[in-house]
């Protein structure tokens, strides 16, 4: 009779268990939103017009656009907060050196003039800033274009005295004579024009292309477990450089462009010239190995130099490992 009932027990177990299989459903969780960081510069600032024309949920892949400044958006990356981050090819290698390596699957642009050295009054070129002071965020890229513009007229460092001064902090040394010259970016670029009479840009990145390189850095681990979401990612932003770039949408863009910075249309047109925006056959030139500034590769190992000689850190890297054009090969072709 036990055995019997034993027995009973352990088919009603049985029973229950097979039942349980069948009626137990393991849900299915979306996938989590891919995180960006993005800040204000023209070439990240077009992710904005993804934002707002729904690109991404046409190609079916939910992204989370995080804005910040530039300087927390690279600290954010490097503590996991976000996926992936806009930031320039030099400061990509301090990341990686410093905090956490990243790879590069798409140029949003290269600083065609958005990138200045701007002198005070009196100051016409870079050969007059000998025996000047010029301040410059020290080891940042336009420490490097400064340099740059010294190499092109047959000058050096040691020609100049360099003043450390957190970027966004340049107009204001200007403007109290504590320097001659700065080093800017846009917008910090644009504020100083405006806020010191008679200043002008005396050397540009126009006058150095492919210097200062900007991308999409996506963490190692997220692109090795999302490729084809970061592959639809892609596909995007060359819609928007497309839509960008035709006449028939170009004034729309710039408007939501403008819009994200409360800055006026026709203002931001004009900034907008200063960031050379890569497409598809622009990403796939610029991303070919080559040793000048015409590759990112070539830019990438004076960067890489420059950042050795500067002790920012103490062993050169392997800029190629910083670079992934399949997915750029794959939907440009």
């Amino acid at each position: 009779m036990k055995r019997q009932i034993v027995g009973a027990l352990r088919s009603l177990a049985v029973a229950f268990s097979v039942a349980a299989s069948f009626s137990v459903v393991t849900p299915v969780t979306a996938a989590e939103p891919l995180k960006i960081g993005y800040s204000d510069w023209p070439g990240w600032i077009a992710w904005e017009v993804a934002i707002q024309k729904d690109f991404f949920k046409e190609v079916g892949v939910d992204v989370k656009f995080e804005w910040m400044e530039y300087v927390p958006s690279m600290e954010a990356f490097s503590a996991g907060k976000i996926d992936a981050v806009n930031m320039t090819n030099g400061d990509a290698l301090v990341n990686g050196a410093t905090g956490k390596a990243s790879t590069a699957i798409l140029l949003t642009d290269y600083s065609n003039g958005n990138d200045m050295i701007i002198a005070g009054p009196g100051i016409e070129s870079i050969k007059d800033l000998k025996g000047k002071s010029v301040g410059v965020e020290l080891n940042f890229v336009d420490h490097l274009l400064l340099l740059k513009g010294l190499e092109a007229n047959g000058m050096t460092e040691a020609d100049v005295k360099l003043v450390n001064f957190p970027t966004n902090e340049t107009p204001q040394a200007l403007a109290s004579k504590g320097v001659d010259a700065i080093g800017a970016w846009y917008p910090v670029a644009g504020q100083a024009l405006k806020q010191v009479a008679g200043s002008k840009p005396i050397y540009t990145s126009k006058d150095a292309p492919g210097l200062i390189y900007d991308a999409l850095y996506v963490s190692r681990e997220s692109l090795a477990s999302r490729r084809d979401d970061w592959k639809k990612v892609t596909a995007v932003w060359l819609k928007t450089v497309a839509f960008i770039k035709d006449p028939a949408t170009k004034d729309e863009a710039i408007k939501i462009m403008a819009a994200r910075v409360s800055v006026p249309p026709e203002e931001y047109a004009k900034s907008l010239e200063g960031t050379f925006l890569l497409d598809g056959p622009g990403n796939l030139k610029h991303m070919a190995a080559g040793d000048g500034l015409d590759s990112v590769v070539g830019s990438s190992k004076i960067v890489d130099d420059f950042n050795v000689k500067n002790k920012v850190y103490e062993t050169p890297q392997e800029v190629q490992s910083y670079l992934d054009d399949t997915l750029m090969k794959e939907v440009a072709k």
